[in-house]
C-alpha cells in the first residue's frame, strides 16, 4: 500500500469550524498540542508498520475523541477526520447515523478501545467507486 494521504491540521481545524457553524457549539481550540498529538497517532503507526486502512483511520477517531484537542465538537471532528481521511484513500465508511452517534460517544467515555473502533470501521468500509 502507498503511503497514504494524511489529513493537514490545517483541514482539521477548517472542518471543525465547519461542524461548529452547522451544527452548533462553541468554537476555539482548548489545547493545540492534544490535536497534534491526535494528528500524529497515525502517522506514527504508519511509521512503525501499519497499513490496514481502519486501524489508521481508527487512530485519527481515538485520538481526536479522547484528547479533546477543541472546545467542543470533538465527537464530530473525531467522526469526520475518520471520513474524510478514508475517502480521500479511497474508501467509503458507510453507517448510519444513529450507530455513528453511538460508536463515537462509546469511544468519548472509553468504553470503546482504538482496536474495537477500528474493527467497526473495517466492518462499515467499502471501496469508492
Amino acid at each position: 500500500m502507498p503511503e497514504p494521504a494524511w489529513l493537514s491540521r490545517i483541514l482539521l481545524d477548517y472542518m471543525h469550524a465547519e461542524l461548529i457553524r452547522n451544527y452548533g457549539g462553541s468554537p476555539g481550540i482548548r489545547d493545540a498540542n492534544l490535536i497534534e498529538s491526535a494528528l500524529a497517532r497515525p502517522r506514527n503507526k504508519w511509521s512503525y508498520g501499519e497499513k490496514d486502512i481502519a486501524e489508521l483511520a481508527a487512530a485519527y477517531g481515538y485520538g481526536l475523541a479522547r484528547n479533546h484537542g477543541y472546545v467542543d465538537g470533538n465527537k464530530r471532528i473525531a467522526f469526520m477526520a475518520m471520513f474524510v481521511f478514508l475517502y480521500q484513500n479511497g474508501f467509503f465508511l458507510d453507517a448510519p447515523n444513529s450507530e455513528v452517534v453511538s460508536v463515537m460517544l462509546e469511544v468519548t467515555e472509553g468504553n470503546l478501545s482504538e482496536d474495537a473502533l477500528s474493527e467497526w470501521i473495517q466492518s462499515r468500509i467499502h471501496p469508492r467507486h
